[in-house]
């Protein structure tokens, strides 16, 4: 009885007290699981979800503004630039701290120049197997030296460089070999944030456990693949919201909403990991997430249930009376990535650049049926990938056509001429005569079972074998920087509205990284290095369409679809609209239930 008393008390003193002392807790989840939190050991997006609230790049993206636009973050101004488009010069914001970490044996820990130069290096150190080595080692000066030299012995942080140093305690300076015309995208991405050196020395080979930042949340608890905790950094600077919102009607009632608050309104952000949908949509329908705007947004199999669509134009749908009646906000948009089928350059059975084994990557890209799995899978909340770089993304080329035809005929007599026979088994063997299974790698979820069953009659119209590899998303990460796997479903979403952000998933120097299909092109490689020199326009243009008249004939990759993001959320969250290039839109909510 004193128990119930006591607690009846205090809830009431809870509802007397002001709202300004009530913790604002955000319930989100990811439909994979996560890597690890250390910005130089990771590249999926959920990791990188949560690396975006604990680091501070140099710069940001404008929240609203579309298209997207960079804006300072921790710099006190755009970086100016030498005439000749090679130096960069960024001035640091005084007074802003780190997170408290042991490491930093109870002092407040500003943040310097030193330490972007610090992360920048380390991106490229041998010993940290960065899967974003390739971001800087080839282009600042005096880098890739330094990298020679570590093959020899230990990668030296302390040698003085030309291309990345620090001209004073607030004054960074990047002086590249060529011109980096898409430098300020990268820069406002989740690649390059702020490390302490201290912390990477005090927790070595586990840093992935201990991430520390100066953004505005720090790691309280991480179960891997379960749950992730964020809670306020005391230490994070003073900011408040200050949108500009130009006419859409939307944008300024985000602005009305927000505008003139403290920056970040949540106290804590609480991440599951909740792998099957059902399970997911229950959770948003009952009120215990508070947001579904990514991975996972709208769950595909429910798209119907949720959205009233016109199915001439997918591009054109609105939430059902029942959902809008509640409250409940729909923010989509065609997402700026694609959806691929990566074929392991290196595999025995399905890689290798002979006539053969083109034959047989061709025969099983037209063996499948993107406009089935779009109609029945995405719920025709996607539209068929014809380019590597998607649309709305610069360098996008929408008259090209990429995709090799559903033509299980054509599959079967190209197999047939390549020398890939059917046996008395009633399957096809190599050319050799032994036997040929492909390595599908999946995952475990009722969904992957839903598109191995699309892939299952695709080889069966082509007569070959397919072995089904179960793995979780954190496995299957590992397996494609080790090359060993022969197919798997991969997904690429813009860290940076421009071209270069996709075609470099197929540059071989990021093998091993973000090329997925370990492939290795001379002549992609060298249409690709001529494009990055180069700003957006027709002479770059020309390049990407080279690259992918090469990528078509080597055919590293099946094209895929890109999808459609219809994120959702509750009544009371505040400020809430989908964003293409971030991976997690968490602290720039409110919640006010």
């Amino acid at each position: 009885m004193r128990l119930k008393k006591s607690f009846a008390l205090a809830m009431m003193l809870g509802s007397l007290l002001p709202a300004a002392h009530a913790e604002k807790v955000l319930h989100v989840a990811f439909n994979a699981p996560e890597t690890g939190f250390d910005p130089a050991k990771v590249s999926d997006v959920y990791s990188a979800a949560v690396i975006e609230h604990i680091y501070d790049p140099l710069l940001t993206f404008d929240y609203l503004a579309r298209p997207v636009k960079v804006i300072p973050n921790v710099t006190t101004a755009m970086p100016t630039v030498s005439a000749d488009g090679l130096t960069y010069t960024f001035h640091l914001k005084k007074g802003i701290y780190f997170a408290p970490d042991p490491a930093f044996k109870g002092k407040k820990r500003e943040l310097t120049a030193a330490d972007y130069v610090y992360s920048i290096k380390r991106l490229s150190d041998p010993a940290v197997a960065s899967p974003l080595s390739d971001t800087f080692t080839g282009k600042l000066v005096g880098l890739g030296d330094l990298v020679k030299k570590a093959a020899k012995g230990k990668f030296d942080y302390d040698t003085p460089i030309d291309g990345v140093k620090a001209l004073d305690r607030y004054t960074l300076q990047l002086k590249f070999k060529q011109p980096f015309p898409s430098l300020p995208f990268v820069l406002a991405g989740s690649w390059v944030e702020a490390q302490a050196r201290e912390v990477i020395d005090a927790y070595g080979d586990n840093s992935n456990a201990h991430p520390v930042g100066t953004g505005p949340y720090m790691l309280k608890d991480w179960k891997p693949g379960n749950s992730i905790s964020l809670v306020r950094n005391p230490n994070f600077r003073q900011e408040t919201f200050h949108y500009t919102a130009g006419t859409d009607a939307k944008d300024q009632k985000i602005a009305r909403e927000m505008n003139g608050k403290r920056y970040p309104q949540i106290d804590r952000i609480e991440v599951a990991v909740i792998q099957e949908e059902q399970p997911t949509w229950l959770a948003f329908k009952s009120g215990e997430l508070d947001v579904l705007s990514g991975n996972p947004s709208i769950p595909q199999p429910l798209i119907r249930e949720v959205l009233r669509m016109d199915p001439s134009n997918p591009a054109r749908a609105e939430l059902k009376s029942e959902y809008r009646d509640r409250g409940i906000q729909l923010s989509r948009s065609l997402e700026e990535g694609v959806t691929f089928y990566a074929f392991n350059m290196k595999d025995p059975m399905v890689g290798g650049y002979g006539k053969d084994r083109i034959a047989l990557r061709r025969a099983i890209s037209m063996a499948f049926n993107n406009a089935e799995t779009i109609r029945d899978i995405r719920r025709n909340q996607a539209v068929q990938m014809q380019y590597i770089i998607p649309p709305n993304v610069s360098g996008h080329n929408p008259n090209f056509r990429g995709a090799y035809p559903f033509n299980p005929p054509l599959a079967n007599a190209l197999l047939d001429q390549a020398g890939y026979k059917i046996g008395a088994d009633g399957y096809r063997h190599q050319p050799d005569g032994k036997p040929l299974t492909v390595d599908y790698l999946t995952g475990p979820t009722a969904i992957d079972k839903q598109w191995n069953e699309y892939w299952q009659k695709a080889f069966d119209r082509i007569k070959v074998r397919v072995n089904f590899r179960v793995m979780q998303w954190n496995e299957q990460v590992k397996a494609l920087r080790d090359c060993k796997y022969g197919l798997v479903g991969g997904a690429w979403s813009a860290d940076y509205p421009d071209g270069d952000n996709f075609t470099q998933l197929l540059y071989g120097p990021n093998t091993g990284g973000s090329n997925y299909s370990c492939y290795q092109s001379s002549r992609y490689d060298r249409l690709y290095e001529q494009s990055r020199v180069l700003p957006d326009g027709p002479e770059r243009n020309r390049l990407y369409d080279e690259m992918n008249k090469v990528v078509m004939g080597d055919t590293p990759w099946m094209f895929s679809d890109v999808r459609y993001v219809n994120g959702i959320a509750q009544p009371w969250v505040r400020g809430f609209k989908v964003h293409p290039n971030f991976n997690a839109i968490w602290r720039f909510l409110d919640v006010q239930k």
